[in-house]
């Protein structure tokens, strides 16, 4: 309960923070005093790593003020736990044991062992492939502070765009659009399976063995495969005579990609929201809901926990009273774990979008809107049909505060909550039918 506290209380830390710079003269374009309710907002959307905006932050806010954003995006992405720890690290203090499990909770890291290096790793795998990315936005753009802003929001998961319009300023650029799809994929599937793809070892090919990949790297990098694979497909059966009408059939297949990457992670699109057809729109809210891996910037209920949920559902119609994923049998635990995250979200979500619709008392034809709106809040994805988040009232704007804030931190919390303390009970009850279903 401590460290949730803790976690809890050091994002609220950064986010006040973040929100009196943001509001300073230094970050403000006109050098004034700038809207403090705004800057809370958006320091709050850049720490939970969303991407929602009440203003144009390339309009908004100075040279220095998008640094400042673009820390503030970094903590959030690294997590304040891990950020602490490395720091510790750094310093040569020791970690103490509950430090060690919170982490090992926050990334899934099966053992104690070696967890220092994790840590370190985390934070210079991610500086490593923000700084290639940005080498490689560079070389086309010869602007190294564009280059270093998208790539740290596309890794980031962010969705914060130095222009108007998301990225419509790159529609036309295949290059950079290959790269930023990468930057999000790579982002989007967690710390975890990029050090197990960079760390595993062979043995050599005397005896034939090979490195082992762990079954949470298969989990992710399968089910990602699959919902890129099948997104992708959706999106151009549905949007091909539509929103990418009149595009080249090159243009289409590369936005349509980068369209299928961006719902379950990243904020930022090509194709405006408003302009996708409703089916489009509904396949999004079904992926920001499954979101990316554990220990990613990506929200949503993760999507090892959609895969537990797959192989259950499977197990039950065939009968069998375990969970099987790759001949490796799935804890009771952990099914139940994956059941409490999904009705945690789903009633997350239902109760931002029941307090959207008293605060901004909608027309029936801006409900839609204003769920997208909760959808996107509580899974950090920030993707938004056209421009709801303005408009938003001030009480609809602080309910999207704490939406964001729920979802950042469910990522950390959740299972912690879920394993922070066994209990034991003394008295055992008689068994008794309850008919379900």
């Amino acid at each position: 309960m401590q460290n949730r506290n803790s976690i809890a209380l050091g994002f609220l830390a950064v986010i006040a923070l973040g929100a009196i710079f943001l509001a300073s003269p230094l970050a403000q374009a006109t050098g004034n005093w700038g809207r403090v309710f705004e800057a809370i907002f958006t320091a709050t959307s850049a720490v939970c790593v969303t991407g929602l905006t009440v203003v144009e932050v390339g309009v908004e806010y100075s040279r220095i003020g998008l640094i400042g954003l673009l820390v503030l995006v970094e903590i959030g992405c690294v997590g304040l736990m891990t950020l602490g720890t490395f720091f510790m690290l750094a310093i040569g203090r020791r970690l103490s044991i509950s430090s060690e499990f919170s982490l090992m909770d926050a990334y899934g890291v099966p053992a104690v062992k070696g967890i220092k290096g994790l840590i370190v790793w985390i934070v210079g795998s991610m500086l490593s492939f923000q700084a290639l990315g940005a080498a490689l936005l560079y070389w086309r753009s010869r602007d190294l502070f564009e280059a270093v802003f998208y790539s740290i929001m596309n890794f980031c998961n962010a969705g914060f765009s130095y222009y108007p319009g998301s990225l419509e300023h790159f529609q036309n650029d295949y290059y950079s659009v290959f790269t930023m799809t990468a930057l999000t994929i790579l982002g989007g599937v967690g710390f975890l399976v990029l050090y197990n793809l960079v760390s595993f070892k062979y043995r050599g090919s005397r005896n034939g063995a090979r490195g082992r990949l762990t079954l949470h790297t298969k989990t992710v990098l399968r089910f990602t495969a699959y919902l890129l694979i099948g997104v992708y497909a959706a999106f151009l059966i549905f949007e091909w005579s539509n929103s990418l009408a009149n595009m080249p059939t090159m243009k289409k297949l590369l936005i349509g990609f980068f369209q299928a990457a961006t719902p379950r992670t990243c904020g930022f699109c090509f194709v405006p929201t408003e302009n996708l057809q409703p089916i489009t729109r509904f396949v999004y809210e079904v992926m920001m809901m499954i979101g990316g891996g554990p220990g990613s910037a990506a929200g949503g209920i993760k999507i090892t926990t959609l895969a537990v949920l797959i192989y259950t559902l499977t197990a039950m119609c065939r009968g069998d009273t375990e969970t099987i994923i790759d001949r490796k049998t799935i804890s009771t635990a952990i099914v139940r774990e994956s059941i409490v995250i999904v009705t945690a979200l789903v009633s997350l979500i239902v109760i931002t979008t029941g307090a959207l619709i008293i605060t901004e008392n909608p027309e029936s034809s801006t409900q839609e809107a204003l769920f997208f709106e909760a959808v996107s809040a509580i899974t950090t994805t920030g993707l938004s049909i056209g421009n709801t988040t303005p408009n938003l009232s001030d009480a609809g704007r602080i309910v999207i505060m704490i939406a964001m804030f729920l979802g950042r931190l469910g990522a950390l919390t959740v299972v912690m909550m879920i394993g922070d303390k066994e209990t034991v009970r003394h008295v055992r009850y008689p068994n008794e039918e309850l008919v379900v279903g």
